[in-house]
């Protein structure tokens, strides 16, 4: 599958802000920011999967 640069773009924002999320929970492990922030990571990477089906649906280039 060929993806255009916007593809690139926001799958890579979308994957930096997990990380970020996954690296506070960690460092906070059994605190509830930490949990807070695990359970942010699981629903971003859902956003992430519609963001990224809705784009290859309507991009000319990925679609």
């Amino acid at each position: 599958m060929k993806i255009c640069r916007r593809f690139k773009t926001v799958r890579a924002e979308y994957e930096r802000e997990i990380g970020f999320m996954l690296g506070h929970a960690e460092r906070h492990a059994g605190k509830p920011s930490g949990k807070s922030s695990a359970k942010q990571a699981i629903s971003t990477k859902a956003r992430m999967a519609r963001a990224l089906n809705s784009h290859v649906g309507r991009c000319l280039e990925c679609g």
